[in-house]
């Protein structure tokens, strides 16, 4: 762009938006958060300008508060986010699964994840909530480890090589004592899942969650999405089945469903 547009672009924008813009920009830096001493020092800004900013923000859950006094990003930002990645690909995944997930969640009555792997890791694209008693809490817009979980592992089972490396070949946290780290034992169980055609968690991220989750893929044969169902450990190995079942036939529905 030239100088010329530039200019011309820059009288057409909104002072207080780039504020806000800066704002956030400065909390993304700031993992552990920021009081408004400490944005009012780096954006240079009135305290009262960066109160009323964050005061704003807060209403519309695009920052949260914590006890300390510090500011964080908000979890309405997660879910703009995971629409951005619904539309940077030519098939919009969460209008053509919600339907699905959304009558899988009220047969089984527990939530419904579908979750897809892009540059950041694996995002929860969209959900749907369980009415069963004691069903999870499930949200669109949650990043989950990438290496812990059914929709996780699914989602890298089906990775190519070079990918596949450039996820595992790090530090791996363990959430869990059932949480595999070890890259090599890891590469296995994806080979297994791959094989089997499905995947579960067995409280890997959390001792008291478990899953089941199920590839969803294109005309094509590329796998692009998962769907997962997350119960409380402890479900009887019957109700589990069920669920197993029915994570994998929604899949095969959504994939049937998928454009050509």
């Amino acid at each position: 762009m030239s100088d010329i547009d530039t200019s011309a672009t820059s009288k057409h924008t909104i002072p207080v938006i780039d504020r806000m813009m800066d704002l956030l920009a400065a909390l993304e830096q700031r993992e552990p958060g920021m009081t408004i001493s400490d944005l009012t020092a780096v954006l240079k800004q009135p305290r009262t300008s960066v109160y009323r900013i964050l005061n704003t923000l807060q209403q519309h859950d695009m920052v949260r508060r914590d006890d300390a006094g510090a500011y964080h990003l908000g979890a309405r930002l997660l879910t703009l986010a995971s629409h951005v990645a619904s539309r940077a690909s030519d098939i919009d995944l969460v209008a053509i699964t919600q339907p699905f997930i959304d009558q899988l969640a009220a047969e089984l009555g527990e939530g419904v994840k579908l979750s897809v792997i892009d540059n950041e890791g694996i995002l929860v694209l969209a959900a749907a909530q369980g009415r069963r008693e004691y069903a999870l809490t499930v949200a669109p817009g949650q990043r989950m480890p990438v290496h812990a979980g059914a929709a996780s592992k699914l989602l890298l089972a089906y990775l190519e090589p070079e990918e596949l490396a450039r996820w595992i070949n790090r530090p791996l946290s363990a959430f869990t004592s059932k949480t595999v780290t070890d890259p090599k034992r890891l590469r296995t169980e994806l080979a297994r899942i791959r094989r089997l055609g499905w995947a579960q968690d067995k409280g890997e991220n959390a001792p008291s969650i478990q899953a089941f989750a199920a590839p969803i893929f294109t005309r094509g044969g590329k796998m692009v999405a998962a769907v997962s169902v997350p119960f409380l450990t402890g479900t009887e190995t019957a109700r589990m089945e069920v669920i197993r079942m029915a994570a994998i036939e929604t899949a095969e529905k959504i994939s049937r469903a998928m454009p050509a």
